[in-house]
């Protein structure tokens, strides 16, 4: 079997996605996301101009060395448009493969190691109130599992506060919006969410919050302190990590499980977290990653230092990485939690897939391959628009993190 052509489809069903199809000369196809919010076009252009010209004749079975060829062959290495590149490659790659050998992926990767893959999904609201209404109406909707978030005091936006409660979207056509921040505001209004949530649905319900990267070290300890009595599941990025030592000084300071990397690319990202035992989730997802070939590496090495995954799983990943990522999640045995926020009718047209929601579980799908398929005819209706995350300023005006 070899790689016949390659081709990079661009759709906007509500927000951008790109994905990549190989074809073979044996009338197989793969399919790989590589969309990178708000950088999408960066993508595919790389795959198109320097990518795809690699690919042809080569043996989709060689997995291995074509990561290796590309990652290792491009010199300059790493990044998000390098490593969205890589893992569009590399996801298309594992689904010939399945379909080649007419077994789902999860079976190459050996196996199911559970039954199904715990989820969690997003409650949000303008205030305490709000927010405690969504986790409510998540709880019905059958989530053991709730990340909550909500607009603080004082504070005109809020990131995780949508208009949208169910199709969270955080990028805006345009020019990208400006947010504004206050640390000690957020600090004091976290710790009544919390409170709130336990005393109404009580311990049993699983609870997580995104920080989004907002706090420095000692902040981030300072947060994990007050949320200790709610025992959430985790606390997520509540520092930028660039240097991976301040994990360090927030571990020190709280006993509130950390988890972190939705914007990792690669293990050298993550080997001191790692190996350190500084966080408890690795957050690194399939698209950003380099695909199934590199986060298998990441995986082993968290699963020697007792840390779990919890992969990224916005609106911002097309259903073929949720696919690939619930292949990899029922394969590995140190699997954590799953985000899962559910895309539009629209998402879900262009790409018709096998998996399903079940009582708080994802199920991949007993297909072949991924179990995801592209409509072209459909996809075509919905053409690029730019899009832009939000930037983030302080209340005297200092750029922030987003």
């Amino acid at each position: 079997m070899k790689i016949l052509s390659a081709k990079v489809l661009v759709t906007c069903p509500g927000r951008n996605f790109i994905t990549l199809k190989i074809e073979t000369d044996q009338g197989i196809y793969g399919l790989g996301d590589g969309t990178l919010n708000g950088r999408e076009l960066a993508v595919a252009s790389y795959l198109t101009d320097h990518v795809i010209p690699c690919l042809i004749g080569r043996d989709p079975f060689q997995t291995e060395d074509i990561w290796h060829y590309l990652y290792r062959g491009a010199y300059w290495r790493r990044g998000p448009v390098t490593m969205s590149a890589i893992a569009a490659v590399d996801m298309a790659l594992w689904d010939i493969k399945g379909k080649a050998l007419n077994t789902p992926v999860y079976n190459l990767l050996g196996g199911k190691s559970r039954h199904g893959v715990m989820v969690y999904g997003h409650a949000n609201g303008k205030d305490i109130e709000q927010t405690a209404e969504e986790v409510a109406r998540y709880t019905e909707m059958g989530y053991m599992a709730i990340r909550a978030q909500s607009g603080i005091p004082g504070l005109p936006s809020t990131y995780g506060v949508s208009k949208d409660r169910l199709f969270y979207e955080p990028a805006e056509k345009g020019l990208p919006p400006e947010n504004v921040w206050s640390t000690e505001k957020y600090l004091n209004h976290v710790p009544k969410l919390f409170e709130k949530l336990r005393v109404q649905f009580g311990s049993d319900l699983h609870l997580l919050h995104d920080v989004h990267h907002r706090l420095t070290p000692i902040e981030a300890g300072r947060l994990g302190k007050s949320l200790e009595p709610y025992h959430l599941f985790w606390m997520e990025d509540p520092v930028p990590a660039e240097m991976q030592e301040g994990l360090k000084l927030v571990r020190q300071h709280t006993t509130t499980p950390i988890a972190i990397g939705e914007v990792f690319n690669t293990i050298w990202d993550a080997q001191q977290l790692i190996t350190n035992q500084w966080i408890d989730y690795i957050r690194m997802t399939l698209v950003h990653s380099g695909g199934f070939t590199h986060l298998r590496k990441v995986a082993d090495l968290a699963a020697l230092h007792h840390v779990q995954t919890g992969c990224h799983g916005a609106t911002d990943l097309s259903p073929v990485s949720m696919a690939a990522a619930l292949h990899f999640d029922i394969a590995i045995n140190n699997f954590g939690i799953q985000e899962y926020m559910r895309h539009t009718p629209e998402t879900d047209a262009v790409f018709p897939h096998t998996y399903k929601f079940d009582k708080g579980y994802l199920l991949p799908g007993e297909g072949p391959g991924l179990g995801v398929d592209y409509d072209e005819k459909l996809a075509a209706k919905w053409p690029y628009e730019r899009a832009y995350l939000p930037v983030n300023r302080k209340l005297d005006g200092t750029m922030f993190h987003w």
